[in-house]
C-alpha cells in the first residue's frame, strides 16, 4: 500500500502530543561464520563481524529520525544463538565471547546486543550448558549484552531440568550485580515458544530460518491508544472500543512499515518484520495500566483487567495486521512492571499482584516481564513461577517468559532503581508454598495433546 502526505502529517501529530515513536530498530545477524575451537578466537571473530555488519545502523537511523521527525528510541543488534556457535569450543567459559559483544555494541553505538542465547526447550547440548553456566558473569562484566533461554515450546513440552537451572541462575546473576541494583537479572529472560524474528529486548536472538542479515522494527504507542479512548465518551460500548483501538494500530503499523522500508533499503539488507507491541515506557501517559482504565477497569488488577487487556491485544494485532503484510515478533502489548508509570502505581497500592499477572499473561503478549521479587525468594519458587508461566504458553500456543529480578538485600516495600527505560522496580510479594519436591522432579514435562497436528 502507498503510504500518503496526510499520513505522516498524522503521524506526525501522534509523535508530538502522544509519545508515538519507533521503539526499536534492531539489526539481526547471523554469526554462523564464526566459529572456532578456541573462545577467544570466536570472540575476535564475533567482534570484527559485529563492527563490520553494523557500522552503518545508527547513522541510517539518526537519518531518518531527522527526515522524518519519528523518534527512534533503540537500536539494536540481535545475533545467532552464542551456544548455537560454540560447539567445537574447548573452555567452559563463555564470557569472553560477551564481552566481545558488549565492545562491538559501544564501537557501533547501539543500545543493546541481544542474543546471548541457548535453546534448550528438548535438551541441552554441551555448549548450550556452558552458556548457561556463564550467564552470570557474561551479564555481570558487561553492560549492554542481553541474555535468552528457550526452555519449552508446545510441540516439545517444557525442559524441567532447564528451568531449574535458570531459576539459579537468575539468583546468581542478581547476585552478581547486587551493587547495581542486580540489573543483570533485568537482562535474562527465560522463555517458552521464544520466536527468532522479535526485535525487542532482553529477548532477541537471530533466528536459523533468517536471511544473513535483517532489520526488524519494533513500533509502540500506548500514549497515542491511550489519547484516543479518552475521547470517547464513557457510554461508548466495548465494540467501539475496540474499532477506535484497531483503527489507530493500524497508523502506528504503518509509521513502522515506512521506517522499516527505508532502513533495509539504506543498508541494503532484507526487511525482516514489524513487531507491532504496544510498549510502555516510564514516561507519564505512555502506559499500558492507563489503557486498560481508560476502557473502564477502576485500577490495574482489579476485576476486569484480564479481560480488557485481551480485547486491547486483539485489537491491536487486527488493527496492525492490515497495515502490513510482515507482521512478526511477538506483537501484542507488554506488561512490564517496571517500564509502565501505571503498573508501578498499580504494584505500589497493592491491585496488582504477581498471580493476577500471570493471569493477564494468558491474553497477551510475553509473560511475567520486570517483576522485582525479595533477594531471599528460594530456588524452589522461582522455578515454580517460570514452570507457571511457561506452562500458559505451552498449553496455549503462544509466547510467554519470565524476566524475575531477586532484589538482593531488599523485601516487599523497597524498590530497584534502573533509571531510563528500564524505569524502577516495587519488590513485590512472591507465594512462598512453592515446596521443595516440584521443583527438583526434572525430567520432560510432555508435550500436549494439541501439539499434535500433523
Amino acid at each position: 500500500m502507498q503510504i500518503t502526505p496526510e499520513e505522516i502529517s498524522e503521524t506526525l501529530a501522534m509523535v508530538g502530543k502522544q509519545h508515538l515513536d519507533i521503539r526499536t530498530i534492531t539489526l539481526g545477524i547471523n554469526l554462523g561464520g564464526c566459529t572456532d575451537t578456541s573462545v577467544d578466537r570466536v570472540a575476535s571473530k564475533v567482534y570484527d563481524h559485529l563492527t563490520r555488519t553494523a557500522e552503518r545502523l545508527v547513522p541510517t537511523a539518526e537519518q531518518l529520525e531527522r527526515e522524518y521527525g519519528i523518534p527512534i528510541v533503540n537500536k539494536r543488534l540481535s545475533v545467532t544463538p552464542i551456544a548455537q556457535i560454540c560447539g567445537a569450543v574447548g573452555e567452559h567459559d563463555l564470557t569472553p565471547i560477551a564481552r566481545a559483544m558488549d565492545r562491538a555494541g559501544r564501537e557501533v553505538g547501539v543500545d543493546f546486543v541481544g542474543g546471548f542465547s541457548a535453546l534448550v526447550h528438548k535438551g541441552a547440548t554441551a555448549a548450550d550448558e556452558k552458556l548457561m553456566a556463564s550467564i552470570p558473569s557474561a551479564l555481570s562484566e558487561t553492560d549492554c549484552v542481553c541474555s535468552s533461554v528457550n526452555v519449552g515450546t508446545t510441540r516439545a513440552g517444557l525442559n524441567m531440568d532447564a528451568i531449574a537451572t535458570m531459576a539459579q541462575t537468575i539468583i546468581e546473576t542478581a547476585e552478581a550485580t547486587a551493587d547495581r541494583d542486580c540489573i543483570g537479572a533485568g537482562k535474562l529472560v527465560v522463555f517458552c515458544n521464544a520466536v527468532e524474528d522479535n526485535p525487542f529486548m532482553a529477548g532477541a536472538f537471530h533466528g536459523v530460518g533468517e536471511a544473513d542479515t535483517v532489520v526488524n522494527v519494533g513500533v509502540s504507542g500506548p500514549g497515542v491508544v491511550r489519547a484516543v479512548l479518552a475521547k470517547l465518551p464513557q457510554d461508548a460500548d466495548l465494540t467501539t472500543v475496540a474499532e477506535a483501538i484497531k483503527s489507530t494500530a493500524f497508523k502506528i503499523t504503518r509509521a513502522g512499515e515506512l521506517m522499516a522500508r527505508e532502513a533495509s533499503r539504506r543498508l541494503g539488507v532484507s526487511m525482516g518484520i514489524i513487531d507491532l507491541s504496544l510498549a510502555p515506557t516510564p514516561a507519564e501517559g505512555d502506559s499500558v495500566a492507563e489503557i486498560l482504565e481508560a476502557i473502564g477497569v477502576g485500577c490495574c488488577g482489579g476485576p476486569g483487567t484480564t479481560a480488557a487487556l485481551a480485547l486491547l491485544n486483539d485489537a491491536v494485532k487486527k488493527g496492525g495486521v492490515m497495515a502490513s503484510s510482515s507482521i512478526g515478533g511477538l506483537s501484542g502489548a507488554f506488561i512490564p512492571v517496571s517500564e509502565d508509570a501505571g503498573m508501578i502505581r498499580a504494584a505500589e497500592c497493592g491491585a496488582l499482584r504477581l498471580e493476577k499477572l500471570e493471569a493477564m499473561t494468558s491474553v497477551c503478549s510475553v509473560g511475567l516481564d520486570m517483576i522485582a521479587i525479595p533477594g531471599d525468594t528460594t530456588v524452589e519458587t522461582i522455578t515454580g513461577i517460570i514452570a507457571d508461566e511457561c506452562a500458559i504458553g505451552m498449553i496455549n500456543n503462544k509466547t510467554t517468559a519470565v524476566r524475575l529480578i531477586p532484589a538482593i538485600g531488599k523485601t516487599v516495600g523497597d524498590r530497584l532503581d534502573f533509571g531510563g527505560l528500564l524505569g524502577a522496580a516495587p519488590v513485590m510479594p512472591v507465594n512462598a508454598f512453592a515446596g521443595e519436591v516440584f521443583a527438583h522432579r526434572g525430567g520432560r514435562f510432555p508435550a500436549p495433546l494439541n501439539s499434535l497436528k500433523n
